[in-house]
């Protein structure tokens, strides 16, 4: 009489149940693809600023605007075919990177400097435009360059570039940080500080409505934006696409439309 082996039934119903649950993995994966998604809900949703023109901002008619938006629409055109199949959903530049790893966006197109330190948490498409920092004074300020900022107040937003730069190269100034430029701003005009640091494009729309105010301008510092993606497998094919999407518009003049509209040189 043959005597049953529980061993072995044992290790072939584990066996079974690593294949059923490896199976199970692979096919949560594939639906959990960024692109089949997108596809499947005939939409993006798309992190966005609102208070950083020319990049992202509310206009005076109450309508959301500027370079990221028009990309936004521009890249929904190419990848869905209508460039209102897109959802904007407000981001601070401290708040992009959770967005994008909570899940509650796709992607964020919000003047977003590619910097290895963001690498390691999120990845980033290739860039779309290149700025500099700089500083923004009141035209009667004698401040002339960065090295001017120690022992001064410095205003800067809340977990961007310029943060770092700042407690980088001028370790005894004090620095003020804000998470929107709506509150930097509305403190550097209540003469709070004496200097706001941030990209040289940005300032540039600040000073559009604001002529009290000069840029200074140093090569201290490039900044190339990206457009920025949760880093995971799932999220790997639509990168694909939106680099090829870039590289497409880069070629057919669209991007260097966009930047002509909205971007004064």
């Amino acid at each position: 009489m043959k005597i049953f082996d529980f061993k072995k039934y044992f290790a072939l119903l584990i066996i079974g149940f690593v294949l059923i649950a490896g199976l199970s993995s692979c096919a949560k994966r594939q639906e959990e693809d960024l692109m089949q998604k997108v596809l499947k809900r005939d939409k993006l949703v798309i992190g966005v600023k609102y208070d950083t023109k020319p990049f992202g901002f509310i206009d005076k008619n109450q309508k959301l605007q500027g370079f990221d938006i028009d990309l936004s629409r521009e890249i929904a055109k190419r990848l869905l075919g209508r460039e209102d199949a897109v959802e904007f959903q407000q981001v601070t530049t401290s708040s992009r990177i959770i967005s994008l790893t909570s899940g509650n966006v796709d992607m964020v197109i919000a003047s977003m400097t590619i910097t290895p330190k963001r690498r390691r948490v999120i990845d980033f498409s290739n860039p779309y435009y290149i700025a500099s920092q700089a500083l923004m004074v009141p035209v009667s300020s004698n401040i002339q360059g960065v090295h001017d900022l120690n022992g001064k107040r410095v205003i800067v937003i809340l977990g961007s570039t310029a943060e770092e730069t700042i407690r980088n190269l001028c370790p005894n100034a004090s620095v003020l940080g804000f998470r929107t430029y709506t509150d930097a701003f509305s403190s550097l005009r209540a003469n709070r500080a004496d200097a706001l640091v941030t990209d040289d494009i940005i300032i540039s729309g600040l000073m559009i409505d604001n002529p009290g105010y000069k840029m200074i301008k140093q090569n201290y510092s490039k900044e190339p934006y990206g457009i920025g993606f949760k880093k995971s497998p799932e999220t790997l094919s639509i990168q694909e696409q939106i680099n090829g999407i870039l590289e497409n518009m880069r070629s057919d003049g669209t991007l260097a439309r966009i930047r002509k509209k909205w971007i004064l040189e």
